[in-house]
């Protein structure tokens, strides 16, 4: 699946600013435009009419007056790119392109406009635990996981574990994996992806704790150790996930493939390693040699 081709764009966003390699630039000043456009999924604010659903252009468009009239950069390359990292701040940008003009550039020759164009995408460490024990369950996760090719990047796959069910009827034993990814996607974004993914699998949520053709969970989406991850209360988006510190088939495959993994649990910061040490692994058995 393809992100949304949905997109704003804020073009020739005009501003006075002292950026350039001569000095001469730098005392006198020169005029710059921008043009800004933003890649995300316009869907919620279409159907909802709320500006809390959408970016604010408006805002866009101060805070690119700001880096222009800013600190002097020797290079619209860098003008350009901070331009973009703020974009990629606001919630639900994906990708973002933008070009930055000096019109009054010192070429030294007849010419119409110097331009600079960048397109940046965003990339947002995420952690996704899957489990399966219906079918193939290896065959069929290693299926899931080629289904997110599109949506997830920098993917590590941990080994395949089996575990015994946890609650639930009588079942078969579960075959477990962890990916470390990063991905463009807000998180509501990717866990709808998820869910498409699992129903594409056939899983139905008929039983609490029942046989499961495919699970997908989003375990944490940021990254706690720099403060960026994301925590939410909301019942259709739980993060981190509320019960992953407990459980040793999401933290055991996650420390073989990212031993410096931590996990926020409650106000604290833990490693995943301790929270693994924690709890009961007895039943876990491994069924591969190692990590793709």
């Amino acid at each position: 699946m393809t992100m949304p081709r949905d997109r704003i764009s804020l073009l020739g966003v005009r501003a006075f600013g002292h950026h350039g390699v001569l000095t001469r630039e730098k005392r006198e000043g020169q005029e710059f435009v921008v043009d800004v456009v933003l890649h995300l999924d316009l869907a919620p604010a279409g159907t909802s009419d709320e500006l809390a659903r959408t970016v604010n252009y408006a805002e866009v468009g101060a805070d690119v007056v700001a880096r222009i009239e800013g600190p002097s950069l020797d290079l619209i390359e860098s003008l350009a790119e901070q331009i973009a990292g703020d974009a990629l701040a606001r919630p639900g940008v994906h990708t973002v392109q933008v070009t930055v003009h000096k019109p009054s550039a010192p070429v030294g020759v007849p010419f119409g406009d110097v331009t600079v164009g960048i397109e940046r995408r965003r990339a947002v460490p995420v952690v996704i635990a899957l489990g399966a024990n219906l079918g193939d369950p290896e065959r069929r996760l290693d299926a899931a996981i080629d289904d997110l090719a599109g949506d997830l990047e920098a993917v590590r796959r941990a080994p395949f574990v089996t575990t015994d069910p946890v609650g639930g009827p009588d079942q078969p034993r579960y075959t477990n994996t962890v990916l470390v990814a990063t991905t463009a996607h807000a998180p509501d974004a990717l866990l709808a992806r998820l869910h498409a993914v699992e129903a594409r699998h056939g899983r139905v949520r008929e039983v609490r704790w029942g046989a499961r053709s495919l699970d997908l969970d989003l375990i944490q989406y940021g990254d706690p150790a720099a403060g960026t991850d994301v925590v939410s209360d909301e019942p259709q988006l739980t993060l981190p996930h509320p019960r992953a510190h407990e459980r040793g088939f999401v933290l055991a495959p996650w420390t073989r493939v990212d031993p410096d993994a931590v996990l926020r649990v409650g106000g604290s910061v833990i490693a995943v390693s301790e929270l693994l040490a924690a709890v009961d692994t007895s039943d876990m058995r491994d069924t591969e040699a190692g990590s793709c």
